[in-house]
């Protein structure tokens, strides 16, 4: 009961990324360690103290760990789950960078050059912030976002009251820098990684023959590949990544596989089957946040390729 509340409070699922889990192991494994702290920061929130003094994060990282996606504050029976009501005191002031800017003070302007008192705003996290730059956000046209990087993002911007709890409890919350706006994502372990599997085997037995093609050589040949194969030739499970997978379900024995495998195939077929593959898990974590969007801005370095 404890974990389901936790999960329809903050909207995001448990996972060793998260600063929760790791300050529960902490203080699980070396509270000495933790008696000593004052503060329990993310990079970006050290990387604000050491331009203004302030310790402090913004409300997207402070809600997704502690929260409430809908208030956008810390919430003590999310705190209580995870066992740390006696380490609150770790968790630093909530600033709105969309809001509220904070001065560079004497010593980082001595530092970087640049003037004290230059606004420095403490920005949302990364993921969000991609998501906007993208156009996740069209104000009353639903849209979708989806950035194929190393792993996979997909994400969908949503009023608090639109939030889709699953029953597994997976995926993630993050509020965006609009009023009664959060970002539902879920994330698959590996996108682009398989990808970079794939066509490592195609360079690996051209080494074999003394050819040593360059990676941009590799990667160009992908929308060649793809006219020479047939859409659902076969399947492919791209679960890859050593850690198995995280969206929308979390399993650390998944592993990757092709399904269907004839004589006929060649190795067109399985980079076809790679790249459908990723199209299909990006679907499948869609249809964990509700309905499947119409509309999808694809961002990342995979953005680049037409075929995919």
């Amino acid at each position: 009961p404890g974990e389901r509340t936790r999960f329809e409070t903050t909207g995001t699922g448990l996972s060793t990324c998260q600063q929760g889990p790791q300050l529960a192991e902490i203080a699980a494994t070396e509270p000495e360690r933790l008696a000593r702290a004052e503060t329990a920061m993310h990079c970006k929130d050290w990387l604000f103290l050491n331009l203004t003094g302030i310790r402090a994060s913004d409300p997207s990282e402070a809600s997704l760990g502690f929260g409430d996606f809908r208030t956008r504050a810390y919430d003590d029976s999310v705190i209580a789950a995870l066992g740390l009501s006696r380490y609150r005191r770790l968790l630093p002031t909530i600033i709105d960078g969309s809001e509220q800017t904070c001065p560079l003070d004497a010593a980082a302007a001595a530092a970087t050059g640049l003037r004290a008192g230059t606004p420095v705003s403490l920005g949302f996290m990364d993921i969000v912030s991609s998501g906007l730059g993208a156009g996740v956000y069209t104000r009353d046209t639903p849209a979708a976002c989806t950035i194929i990087g190393s792993t996979g993002i997909h994400m969908r911007a949503v009023r608090n009251a639109d939030f889709h709890l699953n029953a597994e409890g997976t995926g993630y919350a993050i509020a965006l820098p609009v009023p009664g706006l959060v970002a539902q994502i879920q994330s698959n372990m590996a996108a682009t990684l398989n990808l970079d599997w794939v066509l490592t085997l195609a360079a690996d037995i051209a080494g074999q023959f003394g050819e040593r093609p360059a990676p941009q050589a590799v990667m160009g040949r992908i929308e060649a590949w793809l006219e020479a194969s047939a859409p659902g030739a076969m399947l492919y499970h791209p679960y890859i990544s050593d850690a198995g997978e995280r969206g929308p379900f979390i399993d650390p024995q998944a592993r990757a596989s092709f399904i269907g495998l004839r004589m006929g195939h060649r190795f067109a077929d399985l980079v076809r089957a790679v790249i459908e593959g990723l199209g299909m898990a990006g679907r499948d974590c869609y249809a964990a946040m509700g309905e499947i969007p119409a509309d999808v801005r694809l961002s990342g370095g995979a953005a680049r390729s037409p075929g995919l």
